[in-house]
Parts: structure tokens; C-alpha cells; sequence
């Protein structure tokens, strides 16, 4: 009577061994920090960040003649949606929510005046100066104070992020927070403010160097 034997499996090569091991510790290390339960893995792939930037040239010099009066800062909560028609927010949509921080200076221009708005009697005691009204100058948006508290997006918004040059762009929610900061400071009487502080600066100034009497006025 004759048994069959059947082939025993051959062994593993040692290099395989080693490859799965170093594939499967590549794996742990990576799933460990992408899900942050592994704490001080990132330590080991500590990344080093280098400042390749050239020299800033100056492109030009203007001459300022206008006065910073006053200066608002501000804060804007910004809530932007996006839907796609027919289609569910899980597939195509985003919804950012934003808070901007900003300032918003208000100047009044010195550099306008001319011959018949400052008059100064004979004897050098009474000066009477009309000024333009002031202004607002364009807010700017302070990035250390902006953030964004959420971000929600739809798959097909997701994959063009992948393929995006500049992913989860927040410019659009910016330009936003910038626009409602301004027309925060026009309803905020930071114009008054700033012809207040400039006519106190000038009845200052000009009654330091003599004269008793300083009227100041505002109009285009």
C-alpha cells in the first residue's frame, strides 16, 4: 500500500521577512500619526522649515502729507455657504465659518490745503483752518488674529482640493470679513473721532506758538 506525501510548503526567504516586517512598521508609524494615538511619533519625523525667500524691493516711495487720526479695531464673525442646485451638501457644497480681526485707520489729508484755507490775522494772534473732511482708509485684515473656526465640505468640493494649487483657499471668506469690516467702521463714527483728535493736534500745536485763538473747520 502506497501513501501519498504530499509537497511540503517551502520556506519563506529571509528577505521577504524583513520587507513585510519594515512595510508593516512603515504602516503602524503612518497610521499613528494620522490619527494621533501614537504620541511622540511626529518627534521622529520632525520636520525642518527653511526660509528661501529673496531680498524685498522697494518698488517706490510716496510722500505722506495726510494726518492718522484715529484707528477702529474690529471683529467679524463670517458665515459663507455654497450649494450646488440638485445636488446634496454631502456631495457638493461648502460652509465656512470665519472669524475675521481687523483695523480700519481714519485720516484727515494736509496735503489738499491751500492758501485760502489757512488764514491768519495781521497781528499774528487768530488762525482759522478749513480742512477736508476726514476719511477712512482700506481696513486690513490681521492674520494673526483671524482664523477659521470650521470648515465643511462636500466629496466632490474634497477631490478638488486634492487637485487644487492653493487647498481650502480661505480668500473668499477674507475678502468677506474685509468688506463687513468696513462698513462696520463707516457706521462707527471713527470720522468724527479722527476730526476731533485733529483739531485738538492743531489748536495744540498752533497755541504753542503763540496764538490765542485756533478755529478749526471741516468741508469738501
Amino acid at each position: 500500500m502506497t501513501a501519498s506525501v504530499k509537497g511540503l510548503p517551502g520556506r519563506v526567504p529571509g528577505w521577504v521577512k524583513v520587507l513585510g516586517a519594515v512595510v508593516l512598521l512603515l504602516a503602524v508609524l503612518f497610521a499613528g500619526i494620522r490619527l494621533s494615538v501614537l504620541p511622540g511619533l511626529k518627534d521622529l519625523f520632525g520636520t525642518e522649515t527653511r526660509d528661501r525667500s529673496g531680498p524685498a524691493l522697494l518698488e517706490s516711495i510716496q510722500d505722506i502729507s495726510r494726518y492718522e487720526a484715529a484707528s477702529g479695531n474690529f471683529q467679524v464673525v463670517v458665515d459663507l455657504e455654497k450649494d450646488a442646485r440638485f445636488l446634496p451638501d454631502a456631495v457638493r457644497g461648502s460652509r465656512t465659518l470665519y472669524v475675521g480681526a481687523g483695523t480700519v485707520d481714519a485720516y484727515v489729508d494736509l496735503g489738499a490745503l491751500d492758501e485760502d484755507d489757512v488764514r491768519v490775522d495781521e497781528d499774528r494772534t487768530s488762525a482759522t483752518l478749513r480742512l477736508p473732511h476726514a476719511r477712512l482708509g482700506t481696513p486690513a485684515l490681521d492674520p494673526g488674529r483671524s482664523y477659521a473656526v470650521s470648515k465643511q465640505r462636500g466629496l466632490l468640493d474634497r477631490l478638488g482640493d486634492l487637485f487644487s494649487d492653493n487647498p481650502n483657499s480661505e480668500q473668499a471668506v477674507q475678502k468677506l470679513a474685509v468688506r463687513h469690516i468696513g462698513d462696520a467702521a463707516k457706521e462707527s463714527g471713527l470720522t468724527a473721532r479722527a476730526e476731533t483728535n485733529t483739531t485738538d493736534m492743531l489748536e495744540g500745536l498752533l497755541l504753542s506758538l503763540g496764538f490765542e485763538k485756533v478755529r478749526v473747520t471741516y468741508g469738501d
